[in-house]
């Protein structure tokens, strides 16, 4: 059982000064709270080794190692074959814009382009642009309304000879459903096109590994990891040594640098990697019996084994969660909330009210020191699937593994307050 008290006491937020009851931090799916380990690292990076790249100073071999072993952390997240194949940039929006620009140019008029309408648009606008740019076409792949799970069949129905890029996400961030991306990738490489992956919202709630999975790019961001505001973008060697990749002429060409635009966040990385070891340092305290390699890295291992105890109890809190409101029928849970069904999806759960708009039940929320999310959270074509976006979107209560259970219950007390009428 994941010890959370004790990881707990890493986090400021949840500990103000003065016996101040902390609040109630739904608001993980827009980002999460921070370990102390994460501020010393980015403090002690600024305050010892803050220095630009490439230098034959100390200051700058030591920012250089450092980006090294970040890399290395980063991979051992991922799963990721070699370190050289991960780029940092300011967020996935911005990488994944970046790295779309580079595959429009190897699109021809009539190509094909595949998205979602569960995914968050980062994964969606950057492509249909690219596709616009080299007269390329964009195909959607719809959903089942009812539990909000990609549609399959119209997945196999939408994949064809021209299709050159399937572009999804591993966890919706709007309503949790988890897509089987190895399936997915399968399908795609069996006509020959790339797959992009969205990992936003998964990588904080189970184990990511690309290589299981066979996907050619893979993006995500640290601040949704217990980390500072930095992006990350996994791809294939060969795809990223070949890619014609948008730089400034005296820029590196060889991987990863040659994907590095401008000056990186240096302290953000440094922040970075101890997120990590933060996510191992919940794997020692939990380790598991996993299938994972004896030639798995210590790191990589610990990652891995943390985020499996990291699962296994979030999972716990949604059901307690889905649990209490699905029996209050004033709400609407959108998504999956079959309790059998669970391992189908994160603890992200979000719901509407007849005759309450989302940002209603929001400040309703926050009066009381919860923190949650109203409207679409950039899920557009899912808010316009399911008819909400005209009346507000809906309300998003992200479960991450430092919330507790009689957080939950305070949740729910707020929200019958609501139901009564206040």
């Amino acid at each position: 059982m994941l010890d959370v008290a004790r990881l707990r006491r890493q986090f400021p937020a949840l500990n103000p000064e003065g016996g101040v009851r902390p609040p109630v931090f739904l608001d993980g799916p827009g980002g999460t709270q921070v370990p102390q380990p994460v501020i010393d690292a980015m403090a002690r990076y600024l305050a010892t080794s803050n220095a630009n790249h490439g230098g034959s100073f100390a200051a700058s071999r030591a920012s250089d190692a450092m980006v090294r072993e970040a890399r290395a952390a980063v991979a051992d997240l991922l799963n990721a074959p070699s370190p050289e194949e991960i780029v940092f940039g300011p967020n996935m929006t911005t990488l994944t814009f970046h790295l779309s620009r580079a595959i429009g140019r190897t699109l021809r008029p009539g190509d094909e382009i595949v998205v979602t309408r569960l995914d968050h648009d980062a994964n969606v606008t950057p492509w249909v642009l690219a596709a616009r740019d080299a007269g390329a076409v964009i195909r959607y792949v719809d959903i089942h309304p009812e539990d909000c799970t990609i549609d399959l069949d119209d997945l196999r129905r939408q994949l064809g000879a021209r299709t050159r890029l399937v572009a999804v996400g591993c966890a919706s961030n709007a309503v949790g459903t988890l897509n089987d991306v190895r399936l997915i990738t399968h399908l795609a490489h069996g006509v020959g096109a790339l797959v992009y992956l969205d990992a936003v919202h998964y990588v904080p709630h189970a184990p990511t590994d690309v290589q299981a999975w066979d996907c050619d790019f893979l993006a995500c961001s640290a601040y949704k990891f217990f980390g500072p505001h930095v992006g990350i973008l996994w791809g294939k060697r060969a795809l990223l040594e070949a890619l014609p990749a948008y730089k400034v002429r005296p820029a590196p060409d060889e991987i990863p640098d040659r994907w590095m635009t401008g000056t990186p966040n240096f302290e953000g990385i440094a922040g970075t990697g101890a997120a990590i070891e933060y996510l191992a340092e919940v794997g020692r305290m939990h380790p598991s019996s996993g299938a994972e390699s004896s030639h798995t890295s210590t790191r990589r291992r610990d990652v891995h084994a943390g985020l499996a105890s990291i699962r296994s109890y979030e999972t716990d809190l949604g059901r307690q969660l889905l649990e209490a409101l699905t029996a209050r029928p004033r709400f609407t849970v959108l998504g999956i909330t079959d309790p059998d069904r669970l391992s189908e999806r994160v603890p992200t759960i979000s719901i509407t009210m007849q005759d309450r708009p989302a940002a209603a039940i929001a400040a309703h929320l926050a009066a009381r020191d919860i923190y949650t999310w109203a409207g679409n959270v950039y899920a557009l074509n899912l808010s316009e699937r399911l008819g909400l976006e005209e009346r507000g979107g809906f309300l998003r209560m992200g479960v991450i593994h430092y919330n507790t259970i009689e957080e939950i219950d305070r949740v729910v007390v707020a929200l019958d307050e609501l139901q009564a009428g206040d």
